[in-house]
């Protein structure tokens, strides 16, 4: 009779081990100098790629700016959160790897990036790397906002001034965006003036968030052909300017990122792989 009665209560005990979920393993922070953030877990990073901050040529100020802020963080002083708005291919997202890095050779300090898409996670991230000493750089990059994300945009507002949901302080955030507003260019052309003015007005607020902002602008011609040197004086690469402007007049822009690819042009035509 026992035994009888032993068999489903064994089965209704198998199924709610079952249901329940398992137990979430904590996340290891201290298992590289970098981490990716997929939304539900963290991905390890071996090695931080980071330019040297000699590269990092036309935005002398900005970098030294950035370093400096994030040194202040890694030490544990007070330090901003950073917008980093402005011209494509000017070293923004390069400028946070390099600041992160730099810290890092005397603090403990790392970078852990994130998705534009995984923002609604961000209360669960920020619960994982709160529970921890050691200090880290939140990277946003790329950030934009398409009509009918206004909840995101909102949340990472109240984020930045202290609501419920603030950051940890051993959290400082580092975003890079193409636009001052960080509004998606479709933004201009609603046919509603009304929620485009908000849009914009929600845009602008976040951005009054941030404690440091830098502005990246396009590069003239003797920017361009300095970073072009600096490259090539780095790699030992032979080049002549008339080939670096052919470059960016064919793809019609002279930016840091430019410069790079016909770095790699030219070191692809010697026979040199790049580091």
């Amino acid at each position: 009779m026992n035994e009888a009665r032993s068999d489903p209560l064994q089965r209704i005990a198998d199924a709610l081990d079952r249901l329940a979920p398992e137990q979430a393993t904590a996340p290891d922070l201290y298992a590289g100098p970098a981490f990716l953030w997929k939304g539900d877990q963290f991905k390890a990073v071996a090695e931080l790629q980071a330019l040297p901050a000699h590269l990092l040529r036309g935005i002398d100020r900005q970098r030294d700016t950035m370093v400096e802020n994030v040194a202040r963080h890694a030490r544990g002083d007070a330090a901003h959160d950073m917008l980093l708005w402005g011209a494509r291919g000017m070293g923004k997202s390069a400028l946070v790897r390099t600041a992160t890095a730099l810290a890092a050779q005397s603090h403990d300090v790392a970078l852990v990036q994130l998705a534009g898409d995984a923002l609604q996670t961000l209360d669960t991230l920020l619960e994982h790397l709160g529970r921890t000493e050691r200090r880290f750089i939140l990277f946003i990059d790329d950030l934009g906002f398409d009509a009918g994300k206004d909840q995101q945009m909102r949340a990472l507002r109240s984020l930045l001034d202290g609501g419920i949901a603030a950051r940890p302080d051993n959290v400082r955030l580092a975003v890079t965006t193409n636009r001052r507003a960080i509004v998606n260019r479709v933004s201009a052309d609603q046919n509603d003036p009304i929620n485009a003015a908000d849009m914009v007005s929600d845009a602008l607020a976040l951005a009054d968030r941030f404690g440091l902002s830098l502005g990246f602008h396009n590069c003239d011609q003797a920017t361009y052909l300095a970073i072009v040197a600096a490259y090539a004086s780095h790699y030992d690469l032979l080049w002549s300017q008339a080939d670096a402007l052919e470059w960016a007049q064919r793809r019609g822009a002279r930016s840091g990122r430019v410069a790079r690819h016909f770095i790699t042009e030219i070191a692809g035509r010697a026979g040199i792989r790049l580091n």
